[in-house]
C-alpha cells in the first residue's frame, strides 16, 4: 500500500484501455468497467480530485478486420455499431462518462502512432522487416517487470505478428504492420499499413494525457501481458521517461461453472441480455461492485436476485425515512451518520475495498431502521442522513440508478392507462374475470395498480 496522489496539480491522468469493437461487450468487460467507474468515482468524489480519464477503442486489429469483412462492411460502420452499443450498455449500468473517448482509426492517433514509431526506430528500438515495423525486445532489460516473465523464455529474434498471443510468448511485436491485400491502410510515413494492437494505446495515451508518466494506466487482468507489458516497453522506449506511476487491474469475471466469460469461447451474456430476463441494471451493477476488484467475480443468477434483495433494503430505508414527519434532531444520530461516512472513506482509501464499503452502508441502514422504530429520528435527522446515503451513492452509483429505474415505467405510461381504462370498463360490465386478467397482465409486466375511492392508480410492483 502506498498514497495516492496525481503528479502534477489536483488532476489525475488516467488511462483506461477500452472493447476491442468486433462484437458487444459482455458483463465480463463491463465488470471491468464497473470497477473502473468506482475507481473514478473515488477520485472524483471521495478525494476530491478533478479527472482527465481516457478509455479508448481498438477499431483496427485483426479480429475487426475479419469481422468487418464477415459482415461485408466498411471498417468504420461495423465498429460504429459496437462503439454506440457500448456508449448504451454503460449509461444503462450508471458509469459516469469519461473525458475523452479516442478511436485508433482516427487520424490524429494514426499519426501519433507513427511519431511513435519513428521515436523508436531513432533510438534503436525498432526495425524494419518486409515493410512492417518491430519493437526489438532485447533492447528493453527489463522487459516482462510488469508480468514477472522470466527472461531466459524470451526467444532472441523471434517476431510475432498477430494481435493475439499465446500465454507468456514474448517474442518481437509489430509496431506498424505493413498492408496486406484487402486490408485498410494508411501511410504517415512509415510506409503503408496499419498500426499493431499496442502502439495504439501507447499512442493515444501520451497524446491526450501529456507528458510522462501518466497517474494510473488501467484494464482488465488479462491485458497485463502482452498487451500492457509491451505499451511500458515502446512508450518508455520512445520517451526515455516512465510510462505510468500506478497500474490498476481488474479481475475476471466467472460463470457458475468457474469458465471465464469470453467472446472466442462463445459463452457471453451481455448487459441486454440480462434485462431481457427481467432483471434491473441497478443490480447487476450491485453485483459488479460487491466483489473486491482483484478477486475473481463468481456470476450467478442468485447474485442478482440476491443484489435485488440487498437494493430493496436500501431503498425501503430511504422510504422510511422520507416518511419521517417529527420534528426536531437527535445529535446521537448526527455522530452516527458522520462515523458511517468516515468508515466508508476509510474502505475506499484501502484499495478500493468496495465489499467494506458496502458493509458500512448496510449498518446504517440496520442503525436507521431500529432508530426509528425506536422514535429517534426527526425531520433534522432524516435530512442528515439522506445526505450521507447522497455521499454513499455519489461513489456507489446504484441509488441513483434504481431511482431512475423506478421513474421510467417497464412499458409506456400510454398503454398503462390504456388499460386501466379497459379495467374500469370491465368493472362496469361486471366483467371481473377481464377485470383480474388485465391486472395479473399488468403485474406480469412490472405494474400494481391500486384501487381506491378517488379511482385507480399505478406504481411499478
Amino acid at each position: 500500500m502506498e498514497p495516492f496522489a496525481p503528479a502534477h496539480g489536483g488532476v489525475v491522468r488516467m488511462y483506461a484501455c477500452g472493447l476491442t469493437v468486433y462484437a458487444r461487450g459482455h458483463i465480463g468487460n463491463f465488470r471491468t468497467f464497473v470497477a473502473l467507474d468506482l475507481l473514478r468515482r473515488t477520485l472524483r468524489h471521495a478525494a476530491g480530485f478533478e479527472m482527465r480519464q481516457i478509455v479508448n477503442f481498438t477499431d483496427v486489429d485483426d479480429k475487426t478486420i475479419r469481422a468487418s469483412r464477415a459482415a461485408d462492411e466498411s471498417l468504420r460502420a461495423y465498429t460504429d455499431r459496437f462503439i454506440a452499443a457500448f456508449h448504451e450498455d454503460a449509461d444503462t449500468l450508471g458509469i459516469e462518462s469519461a473525458e475523452a473517448y479516442p478511436r485508433a482509426t482516427d487520424e490524429e492517433n494514426l499519426r501519433a502512432m507513427v511519431d511513435m514509431v519513428a521515436a523508436l526506430e531513432a533510438r534503436g528500438h525498432a526495425y524494419r522487416s518486409d515493410g512492417s515495423v518491430y519493437f526489438r525486445i532485447a533492447t528493453d532489460a527489463d522487459y516482462g517487470r510488469l508480468a514477472r516473465l522470466d527472461h531466459e523464455g524470451i526467444l532472441p529474434g523471434a517476431r510475432i505478428d498477430s494481435d493475439q498471443y499465446a500465454k507468456q510468448d514474448a517474442r518481437d511485436f509489430v509496431l506498424w504492420k505493413a498492408s496486406a491485400p484487402g486490408e485498410p491502410a494508411w501511410d504517415f510515413g512509415v510506409g503503408p499499413g496499419r498500426p499493431g494492437w499496442h502502439i495504439e494505446c501507447s499512442a493515444m495515451a501520451l497524446r491526450l494525457l501529456g507528458e510522462p508518466p501518466i497517474d494510473i494506466h488501467a484494464g482488465g487482468v488479462d491485458l497485463i501481458f502482452p498487451h500492457h507489458e509491451n505499451e511500458i516497453s515502446q512508450s518508455e522506449g520512445a520517451t526515455g521517461a516512465p510510462f505510468a506511476r500506478f497500474w490498476v487491474h481488474v479481475e475476471h469475471l466467472l460463470l457458475d461453472k468457474g469458465d471465464k466469460m469470453s467472446k472466442s469461447e462463445g459463452n457471453i451474456l451481455t448487459v441486454s441480455d440480462i434485462l431481457e430476463r427481467g432483471h434491473r441494471a441497478s443490480a447487476l451493477r450491485y453485483v459488479l461492485l460487491s466483489t473486491h476488484y482483484r478477486k475473481q467475480l463468481r456470476f450467478t443468477w442468485d447474485s442478482l436476485a440476491q443484489a435485488e434483495e440487498a437494493l430493496t433494503r436500501l431503498m425501503d430505508c430511504l422510504a422510511r425515512l422520507d416518511g419521517v414527519t417529527a420534528t426536531g434532531s437527535h445529535p446521537a444520530i448526527e455522530s452516527r451518520a458522520a462515523a458511517a461516512r468516515e468508515a466508508f472513506g476509510q474502505m475506499l482509501q484501502s484499495d478500493l475495498n468496495a465489499p467494506g464499503a458496502l458493509g458500512v452502508v448496510f449498518e446504517l441502514v440496520r442503525d436507521v431502521h431500529a432508530a426509528i422504530d425506536a422514535g429517534e429520528v426527526g425531520a433534522g435527522d432524516a435530512a442528515v442522513l439522506r445526505a450521507a446515503f447522497d455521499y454513499f451513492d455519489s461513489v456507489l452509483g446504484v441509488i441513483a440508478l434504481r431511482r431512475a429505474e423506478e421513474d421510467a415505467p417497464p412499458l409506456p405510461v400510454e398503454e398503462i392507462e390504456r388499460l386501466i381504462a379497459e379495467r374500469r370498463d370491465a368493472r362496469r360490465r361486471r366483467d371481473y374475470a377481464a377485470a383480474d386478467r388485465i391486472r395479473a397482465d399488468l403485474e406480469a409486466r412490472g405494474i400494481a395498480l391500486e384501487d381506491s375511492a378517488a379511482g385507480t392508480r399505478w406504481k411499478r410492483a
